[in-house]
Protein backbone atom coordinates (compact mmCIF):
# COMPACT_ATOMS: atom_id res chain seq x y z
CA UNK A 1 0.00 0.00 0.00
CA UNK A 2 1.29 3.26 -0.72
CA UNK A 3 1.58 5.94 1.81
CA UNK A 4 -0.80 8.53 2.52
CA UNK A 5 1.59 11.15 3.50
CA UNK A 6 5.41 11.46 4.57
CA UNK A 7 5.10 10.41 8.15
CA UNK A 8 3.47 7.05 7.05
CA UNK A 9 6.16 7.08 4.46
CA UNK A 10 8.84 7.19 7.23
CA UNK A 11 6.93 4.56 9.54
CA UNK A 12 7.88 1.88 6.40
CA UNK A 13 11.53 2.67 6.82
CA UNK A 14 11.67 0.03 9.74
CA UNK A 15 11.03 -2.42 6.70
CA UNK A 16 13.74 -4.37 5.14
CA UNK A 17 12.74 -4.34 1.63
CA UNK A 18 10.95 -1.09 -0.05
CA UNK A 19 6.54 -2.09 -0.20
CA UNK A 20 5.90 -4.05 -3.38
CA UNK A 21 3.86 -2.28 -5.73
CA UNK A 22 5.51 1.32 -5.04
CA UNK A 23 6.48 3.22 -8.40
CA UNK A 24 9.95 3.33 -9.18
CA UNK A 25 10.74 7.07 -8.17
CA UNK A 26 8.65 6.19 -4.13
CA UNK A 27 10.77 3.10 -3.99
CA UNK A 28 14.30 5.09 -4.82
CA UNK A 29 13.47 7.63 -2.22
CA UNK A 30 13.00 4.87 -0.02
CA UNK A 31 16.39 3.30 -0.57
CA UNK A 32 17.77 6.58 0.16
CA UNK A 33 15.97 7.44 3.13
CA UNK A 34 17.32 3.92 4.58
CA UNK A 35 20.96 4.85 3.67
CA UNK A 36 21.67 2.59 0.29
CA UNK A 37 22.58 5.38 -1.52
CA UNK A 38 23.50 2.99 -4.91
CA UNK A 39 19.80 1.53 -4.97
CA UNK A 40 18.62 4.37 -4.87
CA UNK A 41 20.84 5.84 -8.02
CA UNK A 42 20.16 2.50 -9.63
CA UNK A 43 16.30 2.97 -10.31
CA UNK A 44 16.57 7.01 -10.79
CA UNK A 45 18.65 6.08 -13.74
CA UNK A 46 16.04 4.21 -14.78
CA UNK A 47 13.35 6.64 -14.54
CA UNK A 48 13.51 9.31 -17.76
CA UNK A 49 11.80 11.81 -16.55
CA UNK A 50 11.29 14.81 -14.79
CA UNK A 51 10.89 13.33 -11.41
CA UNK A 52 13.85 10.70 -12.41
CA UNK A 53 16.02 14.00 -12.80
CA UNK A 54 14.78 15.46 -10.20
CA UNK A 55 15.65 12.59 -7.50
CA UNK A 56 19.09 12.00 -9.64
CA UNK A 57 19.71 15.61 -9.01
CA UNK A 58 19.43 15.21 -5.26
CA UNK A 59 21.22 12.17 -4.93
CA UNK A 60 24.20 13.72 -6.60
CA UNK A 61 24.18 16.99 -4.21
CA UNK A 62 23.78 14.56 -1.67
CA UNK A 63 26.61 12.50 -2.81
CA UNK A 64 28.78 16.25 -2.51
CA UNK A 65 28.68 16.57 -6.01
CA UNK A 66 27.65 19.67 -7.32
CA UNK A 67 28.21 19.89 -10.79
CA UNK A 68 26.59 17.02 -11.64
CA UNK A 69 23.63 17.76 -9.36
CA UNK A 70 23.27 20.73 -11.37
CA UNK A 71 23.07 19.11 -14.70
CA UNK A 72 20.13 17.27 -13.33
CA UNK A 73 18.21 20.20 -11.70
CA UNK A 74 18.44 21.48 -14.90
CA UNK A 75 17.15 18.44 -16.40
CA UNK A 76 13.98 18.37 -14.23
CA UNK A 77 13.50 22.19 -14.89
CA UNK A 78 14.23 22.80 -11.22
CA UNK A 79 16.67 25.02 -9.13
CA UNK A 80 19.99 24.48 -7.15
CA UNK A 81 18.00 24.04 -3.67
CA UNK A 82 18.61 26.52 -0.85
CA UNK A 83 17.17 24.07 2.06
CA UNK A 84 18.43 21.03 3.29
CA UNK A 85 18.67 17.58 1.83
CA UNK A 86 16.20 16.53 4.55
CA UNK A 87 13.80 18.98 3.43
CA UNK A 88 14.28 18.20 -0.18
CA UNK A 89 13.93 14.42 0.19
CA UNK A 90 10.69 15.23 2.01
CA UNK A 91 9.52 17.78 -0.85
CA UNK A 92 9.99 14.74 -3.47
CA UNK A 93 8.45 12.38 -1.81
CA UNK A 94 5.42 14.50 -0.75
CA UNK A 95 5.03 15.61 -4.64
CA UNK A 96 5.24 11.44 -5.24
CA UNK A 97 2.75 10.89 -2.97
CA UNK A 98 0.24 13.49 -4.61
CA UNK A 99 1.18 12.61 -8.06
CA UNK A 100 0.02 9.00 -7.15
CA UNK A 101 -3.11 10.31 -5.56
CA UNK A 102 -4.43 12.26 -8.94
CA UNK A 103 -3.39 9.05 -11.01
Amino acid sequence: MIPDNYKAFQDTLSLDEAPKGWPSGLRALWYDAKGDWESSHDIAQDIHNSLGSWIHAYLHRKEGDRFNAGYWYRQANKSFPKYTLEEELKSIVEHVLSVNKEG
